[in-house]
């Protein structure tokens, strides 16, 4: 990569010959521009999300039930794709990084900023969340938070496993979840199949996640995300639930973020098997058209092009 302290240009540049005129600060590396998409996009997603479950809760059903959470989360994510879309794939999700990692859609060397950027995102999230909702948390609880139990509260960030779940059906609970998210987005932006109408990917996206809410959400919470899952998990740790967040459910804390890793890959190869390496040949002007109008998931083999290697 290119020197840090060239990433940013101040004043206005001129390029030779085309006339174009960037703006006083400009970034010029991948790893930073990517970084601080994937950061914001994550951050809009689970404040929404975050934002519709603090209210469900602690409205105690005056202000939404299940099903705004699930809209909250789905129009989140909407909204999150038209924030960082073009910039990075706005995947807001480490199962979906990973996916794309495996299957040569995003350089290896990426995934590290978007994990961080992730992280970073639905951290910071979850502590507007809370700052956000601060009183109503404390009049719901009485000022005593707990993980478990009549009014707990813990389950407004991070996802926990209803009383009667296994670990066992919590595991395949989130790798079923996940694998139907990645095979559902591999099919929404396979342009040689039927994919989403240009313009329309990000509203896609978002129903494709609330459909997943109102069909798989009561087991657990329907986590299928890493990074969503253990980035709220910590801060609920660090701003007073303690490491109850993570004993709670027999220890059901890494459930949500190895099984979605494992359940990503299993649907995105369960579609390249059975329906995308069985697309007819294309000629080589075709292919290349249908690349260029692939969006969000097929532009993340061109990040990182020139900069990283």
């Amino acid at each position: 990569m290119k020197d840090f302290m060239q990433t940013v240009e101040l004043g206005v540049s001129q390029r030779r010959g085309d006339g174009v005129t960037r703006p006083k600060v400009w970034l010029r590396s991948e790893f930073v521009r990517v970084g601080l998409a994937e950061f914001l996009c994550t951050y809009v997603m689970m404040a929404f999300g975050l934002g519709s479950m603090a209210q469900v809760v602690t409205g105690q059903g005056q202000f939404g039930h299940f099903i705004s959470i699930n809209v909250g989360f789905g129009l989140g994510v909407a909204m999150g794709v038209h924030v960082g879309g073009k910039v990075s794939g706005a995947h807001m999700n480490g199962a979906v990084s990973f996916t794309m990692c495996v299957f040569g859609r995003l350089a290896w060397k990426m995934l590290p900023v978007y994990i961080l950027a992730q992280l970073l995102g639905t951290f910071l999230a979850s502590g507007t969340i809370y700052a956000i909702y601060y009183e109503a948390i404390q009049d719901y609880c009485g000022g005593n938070l707990t993980v478990t139990g009549e009014k707990a509260t813990a389950g407004i960030f991070a996802t926990y496993p209803a009383p009667y779940l296994s670990l066992a059906a919590g595991v395949a609970d989130q790798v079923f979840g996940t694998a139907m998210l990645l095979l559902c987005l591999m099919a929404l932006f396979d342009q040689r199949n039927q994919p989403a109408a240009a313009g329309s990917e990000p509203i896609a996206v978002g129903l494709l996640v609330l459909l997943i809410g109102i069909s798989l959400g009561s087991n657990s919470g329907y986590a299928i995300n890493p990074t969503r899952d253990f980035g709220a998990r910590v801060f609920t740790a660090i701003a007073g639930w303690g490491v109850d967040v993570f004993r709670a459910g027999n220890g059901w804390w890494w459930v949500p973020v190895v099984a979605p890793t494992i359940g990503g890959v299993l649907g995105a190869g369960v579609y390249k098997a059975l329906v995308e390496v069985h697309h007819p040949p294309l000629s080589g002007q075709r292919e290349v058209q249908m690349e260029e109008e692939s969006f969000p998931l097929q532009k993340e083999q061109t990040i990182c092009s020139n900069e990283c290697e």
